[in-house]
């Protein structure tokens, strides 16, 4: 099915404005997104091979505040556990893969030092997509370059989140 960047903001816009509840919109949201990681126009728009890794914004709703990202990402990084706050983000591959880690904090937010545990690790792979909604702790791993279509519900870099320390957080393996 061939889509528009365009089409697809106006379909997210109506998911968020719905009055549904903000999981049922960001299912409709990642779903919508899978429709364009696999429309091959839209990313030979968005990417080229000669993309620098780094992120480049492609749309931004003033109104709502959302914004949708194309991020290169080189083979070999790993992340930290970090959250997007009071914010939401959707994650979708174009091409390469995205190794999610889920976590959940096990000790009293009282505590000044985190302590993490995992509780799902997973591939994002080309053409799938998947939401977090607020407070949701992940770290993401791209052990080959990949292109990735990354939304988030405002500009994250001016909130507060969470972001994991190593020297004073930890994390623990499920059992």
């Amino acid at each position: 099915m061939t889509i528009t960047l365009d089409a697809f903001c106006k379909d997210a816009r109506h998911a968020l404005t719905s009055g549904k509840p903000l999981s049922e919109a960001l299912d409709a949201i990642a779903a919508r997104l899978r429709d364009l990681l696999n429309d091959p126009t839209f990313v030979q728009t968005a990417f080229s091979p000669d993309d620098p890794a780094g992120k480049k914004e492609l749309f931004h709703d003033p109104e709502l505040d959302f914004y949708v990202l194309a991020h290169v990402q080189e083979g070999g990084k790993k992340g930290t556990p970090h959250s997007h706050g009071e914010s939401w983000a959707i994650y979708g591959n174009a091409t390469g893969v995205t190794r999610m880690t889920e976590y959940v904090r096990v000790n009293p937010i009282s505590e000044e030092a985190a302590v993490l545990q995992v509780s799902e690790v997973y591939d994002i792979g080309p053409g799938q997509t998947r939401g977090y909604g607020p407070g949701m702790i992940h770290s993401t791993e791209h052990p080959g370059k990949s292109w990735v279509i990354r939304i988030t519900g405002t500009d994250l870099d001016a909130l507060p989140r969470y972001r994991f320390r190593k020297f004073r957080d930890s994390i623990v393996e499920a059992a």
